[in-house]
């Protein structure tokens, strides 16, 4: 794997980098990278990479290797991620990564809250996030977990996502799509409609930016409650 900082008249241009994992537990593949797409489109961020991680579901960082040579590599660059839990989905993992990728001077977008973390941040804001994804985890231990209400099961035309796009773009019917990707138009047809494809593609779409959102970060945090 290999990962380079673009160059333009001899000048190093900040690389950005899109980070999704996948995991039964939460959002899919596919909405996290619709979601991280407007978002960038909204910031006027061009996405120069995109990790889509399929095997790092319930491993633990230390297993991780992939991963973490992916984000060495990337060092000082941007990062564009949907939630804290796409990073891990446990605790002592979670403070690494976020560690690691200050300490090498990553610029972190998470999308859903809608804020951007450096290592000079606000302590309160990093830790926010953290509190955030601890509530979720203590929230999910304490029911069945399942798909999230309105999320979407992963389909086999996830991985044309963003060709099934340049092609809508491009004006392609259905019919010629299909022909392209030799698959069903029928299935195709179903796939573009359900995750609203022509919609993102035409730009009616738009990310929604939370007012105050760092403070909105730091005032979810939660301390124990005391009985005195």
């Amino acid at each position: 794997m290999t990962m380079k900082l673009k160059t333009k008249r001899g000048l190093t241009v900040i690389m950005v980098h899109a980070y999704i994992r996948s995991d039964k537990n939460f959002e899919t593949a596919y909405e996290q990278l619709k979601f991280i797409n407007l978002y960038a489109g909204q910031k006027n961020l061009t996405i120069d990479d995109e990790f889509i991680d399929q095997k790092s579901q319930n491993k633990r960082l230390d297993e991780r290797d992939e991963v973490a040579s992916y984000f060495k590599l990337g060092a000082g660059g941007t990062l564009l991620v949907y939630d804290a839990w796409v990073l891990s989905t446990n605790m002592e993992d979670a403070v690494q990564m976020f560690s690691c990728l200050l300490k090498n001077s990553y610029e972190v977008h998470f999308v859903k809250q809608s804020v951007i973390i450096t290592k000079e941040s606000d302590v309160m804001l990093v830790l926010g996030l953290i509190d955030q994804l601890r509530q979720t985890l203590q929230d999910n231990s304490k029911k069945s977990i399942g798909r999230p209400k309105g999320s979407r099961s992963s389909s086999k035309f996830d991985r044309y996502h963003n060709e099934i796009l340049s092609h809508i773009k491009a004006n392609k019917s259905v019919s010629e799509i299909a022909r392209l990707l030799h698959v069903s138009r029928s299935s195709l047809k179903d796939y573009i409609e359900s995750r609203e494809l022509k919609d993102f593609a035409s730009g009616s779409l738009v990310h929604e930016t939370p007012e105050n959102a760092e403070a909105n970060v730091i005032n979810k945090i939660t301390c124990p409650n005391t009985t005195k």
